[in-house]
């Protein structure tokens, strides 16, 4: 065992010693500013969740369809919803087309605030959705809130090149290594020749970065496999990223999995090239039954359990499909047996919110 310590020739005894390195282990480790942002709940991470706020729209088949709805869980339960304001719209586009589809929510890395991005486009009354891939917006629009219930004015916020056609299906995801979101949308891109969108062209995902949704870096490519892809969305689960993302395809012998999701995975979100997990999600097969099409997959982790779920519009069909899994690596996703969701629910977000935030809205 060791000896008895003896004082030290420069006057310091041990206690003194031991007492200055605890004071300097205090002072390394005291912070002098607000705490950085831990994940995506940031400010609100020592809050439990205490259900889920869906964002949607609910299609083009009638005047109030594509404008922004809101219903709120049973709960902590995301197969069980309740819609707000009576089923009517909360939000309403007065910008642009004046109308808005695929409203995407994103709470801010700090906590206190929420920023809604949807595409700028209104498709009811006209139908025409070649003009909407050659002539369509190069914006997306964009709403901030505090509290989920008081939102600022909407604006109009250029993202695509001159050459695009159209901006569909904005989404956001906070990266924490550059310190910026990355907002990526599907594009057809033209010719630079070719101003008047003439020529023949696909959807790739572009992306460009914010921090602030009012300044934008400029538009880059993301994921362009050479045919259209449309409606990625990206969740992050032990340091990788999953994106799934909408094969635009029509089925044929060299593209069976047309029309349904793909799961590809990467340890950075602005990588070139992701690795493949799964694709024909959402269709029927081995593990169950299925949607006959999908897109705009909605994903998020549970609030209470260790399984995530994937909301597929099926598109001319029911409307959002909920499908599940306990492994999200393993790309395996089976329909939900039993679920109650809002009327004609399609593209949009699923969002965990707290106690507080649950009650405000569920007072609408």
């Amino acid at each position: 065992m060791p000896g008895t310590p003896r004082p030290s020739r420069r006057g310091f005894t041990a206690a003194a010693l031991t007492g200055a390195l605890t004071l300097l282990l205090a002072l390394l480790t005291t912070t002098t500013g607000p705490p950085a942002a831990a994940g995506p709940r940031g400010a609100s991470a020592a809050e439990p969740y205490a259900g889920y706020v869906f964002t949607y729209f609910t299609g083009e088949g009638t005047a109030d369809g594509e404008q922004v709805h809101l219903a709120l869980s049973e709960g902590n339960d995301p197969l069980r919803w309740r819609e707000l304001n009576g089923g009517a719209p909360v939000l309403r586009s007065t910008l642009g087309d004046r109308g808005v589809r695929d409203p995407f929510l994103i709470r801010s890395p700090q906590g206190d605030r929420f920023y809604l991005i949807a595409t700028d486009l209104r498709i009811y009354g006209n139908g025409d959705w070649d003009r909407a891939q050659r002539h369509g917006s190069r914006s997306i629009i964009v709403w901030e809130s505090s509290d989920l219930v008081t939102w600022s004015p909407q604006r109009s916020v250029q993202v695509s090149p001159p050459t695009a056609g159209n901006t569909w299906a904005p989404e956001a995801y906070w990266d924490e290594s550059r310190g910026r979101y990355v907002v990526f949308w599907a594009s057809k891109l033209y010719a630079a020749d070719d101003p008047q969108h003439t020529g023949g062209s696909h959807n790739r995902m572009m992306y460009a970065t914010t921090t602030d949704f009012r300044t934008f870096s400029e538009a880059r490519v993301w994921h362009d496999p050479g045919h259209s892809v449309i409606d990625s969305t990206v969740i992050r689960h032990q340091g990788v990223y999953h994106r799934f993302t909408k094969d635009e395809r029509n089925q044929s012998e060299s593209a069976p999995c047309g029309k349904f999701i793909a799961q590809e995975r990467s340890a950075d979100l602005l990588a070139a090239a992701w690795s493949p997990v799964a694709d024909c999600i959402g269709r029927e097969g081995a593990a169950g039954p299925g949607i006959s099409r999908g897109e705009g997959p909605a994903v998020f982790k549970s609030n209470t359990e260790e399984k995530w779920y994937l909301f597929i519009d099926e598109f001319g069909g029911r409307g959002y499909v909920p499908f599940e899994t306990t492994d999200l690596a393993s790309g395996r996703w089976t329909m939900s047996p039993s679920y109650d969701l809002p009327s004609s629910p399609r593209h949009g977000t699923v969002v965990p919110v707290t106690r507080a935030e649950y009650d405000r809205l569920s007072a609408r």
